[in-house]
């Protein structure tokens, strides 16, 4: 493990402070957790960001896609627990 250094304004001091006290840890402990839990905010946008543009550029490779409306209406049909055939993707007129 390494140390770094980080300096906090008083006022944002006191509040880490009192909210470690609240949440019944320590304030390193809650430091920590903190900068554990933006990290791995960071990494799953990251992995969603990564997907996303692997997502767009099978889009522009093959022309395929799905409209809207049609993937809105598989959703709804599955959030309703009904079984749907889950749409294919196909070339759309522009």
């Amino acid at each position: 493990m390494s140390t770094t250094t980080i300096r906090l304004p008083e006022n944002l001091k006191a509040r880490v402070a009192a909210a470690a006290k609240r949440s019944g840890t320590t304030t390193h402990g809650f430091i920590l957790d903190a900068i554990a839990e933006k990290t791995e905010q960071e990494d799953l946008r990251a992995a969603f960001d990564a997907e996303a543009e692997d997502r767009y550029a099978r889009i522009v490779a093959t022309g395929k896609t799905i409209p809207w409306q049609e993937m809105r209406g598989y959703l709804e049909e599955r959030l309703a627990g009904k079984e749907v055939k889950r749409p294919t993707a196909r070339k759309l007129a522009r």
